[in-house]
């Protein structure tokens, strides 16, 4: 048995990741934050370069507090776009502002991020198992819904791609491959 990813001599950090997080149901707040933040960082790069960031990102943005990262100023977030532990793209460095407040308003409508986003899968994770990482699905109607939701109440970089990723690093999804150990 193998992991769906993360297998290479040099990939423990990948390994780790996908072991201990990826597909594992996650309720708390902050790391729902965290994984989401991370997530848009992700857009057009590979996840194992986020990973590698990931300690200058929980550094960047206050532990992945939503209510500090809603505080912080455009000269805190100038100062991201020189800081080379994180990806120095100044809207996804500006989305993390963005996001957080609007998350903040979703915590408040809902009484937390996790109620609200558990209840497009009825608070139950959603289990596929394909057989080949090819036959992986990159989008679904659930993460089009979350999305769609999400852009209109003002977050960006929250496509659906990006939210079928959320939802598999969170565990709403779990897609580990039939021959994975972590099925």
């Amino acid at each position: 048995m193998t992991r769906c990813f993360g297998n290479g001599p040099d990939q423990q950090l990948y390994a780790k990741y996908h072991d201990h997080e990826w597909g594992v149901p996650s309720h708390d707040d902050r790391h729902l934050f965290e994984l989401l933040i991370l997530e848009g960082a992700q857009a057009g790069l590979s996840w194992e370069i986020v990973l590698k960031k990931r300690e200058g990102y929980r550094k960047a943005f206050y532990q992945f507090d939503p209510a500090k990262v809603s505080e912080m100023t455009d000269e805190e977030l100038e100062k991201l776009r020189l800081n080379p532990e994180i990806i120095r793209n100044r809207l996804k460095i500006y989305a993390a502002r963005q996001n957080a407040k609007v998350f903040l308003k979703i915590q408040k409508e809902f009484g937390s991020f996790d109620h609200y986003v558990w209840g497009f899968v009825s608070n139950k994770p959603i289990i596929n198992h394909p057989k080949t990482l090819k036959e992986m699905q990159c989008s679904s109607e659930i993460s089009d819904a979350i999305s769609k939701d999400l852009k209109k109440r003002g977050m960006t970089f929250v496509g659906s791609t990006i939210i079928y990723s959320y939802m598999q690093a969170v565990g709403m999804v779990n897609d580990h491959i039939v021959t994975c150990r972590c099925k």
